[in-house]
């Protein structure tokens, strides 16, 4: 069966595969295990997203119909999910544990409220982003804190992906692409995205081997 959006279907299946290989990666032993499973829940989450995105993309040509529903929503509570791990990680790596606990305990908090929403039937994108780019400002700014605090090589590559996160989504939302039929702002911003979430993976095994997380 031909997809009907090569381009996009095949970039989110690429996205699937590279996140997944990430956090296989990562689940290996490391020094900090709250701070490795926040970046399994991760990339775990982020390529469950792009695997639905490869679905949709790939499969479904009416989105009036219950399949892409269900499929959208799982897109957008994967999104909810990274948003809380990026909080989740941000708060480990400013604050002591106990600190770093309640802050995750209230994003967990509104995490559930997200999912309501979404459950509820209010499942658009701009719903999504309003949960999510706060917790990925939240990430990259903790990343230049912990960076200023420790200057590593890792956090500055981790910097440079969250800050190449927010370009592919400018990218995305301006429909800026490379070719409006062959590979459009969709596929660039998958692109684009794949480059980023290197840079977090360098940055999260850097972390996860240093001697501490804070």
């Amino acid at each position: 069966m031909p997809l009907l959006e090569p381009a996009v279907a095949l970039t989110d299946l690429g996205l699937a595969l590279e996140n997944a290989v990430f956090a296989a990666l990562l689940a290996r032993r490391a020094r900090h295990a709250v701070l490795q499973r926040w970046f399994l829940v991760f990339f775990s989450s982020l390529a469950l997203a792009a695997l639905m995105g490869f679905v949709s993309h790939g499969f479904i040509a009416d989105k009036t119909t219950g399949l892409h529903t269900v499929v959208w929503t799982v897109i957008l509570l994967a999104i909810g999910t990274v948003a809380l791990a990026a909080s989740a990680i941000g708060a480990r790596l400013l604050w002591p544990a106990a600190t770093a606990l309640r802050v995750t305990r209230a994003a967990a908090m509104l995490g559930i409220l997200y999912t309501v929403v979404i459950l509820a039937g209010y499942r658009f994108f701009v719903t999504a982003i309003a949960f999510y780019l706060p917790a990925t400002l939240f990430l990259l700014t903790a990343l230049v804190i912990h960076d200023h605090r420790t200057p590593a090589a890792h956090l500055r590559a981790g910097i440079i992906g969250m800050f190449l996160t927010l370009v592919a989504a400018l990218v995305q939302q301006a429909k800026i692409g490379l070719h409006p039929v062959y590979f459009d702002h969709n596929a660039l911003y998958h692109l684009i995205q794949a480059v980023a979430l290197l840079l977090v993976y360098l940055a999260a095994r850097g972390l996860l081997r240093s001697e501490s997380p804070a």
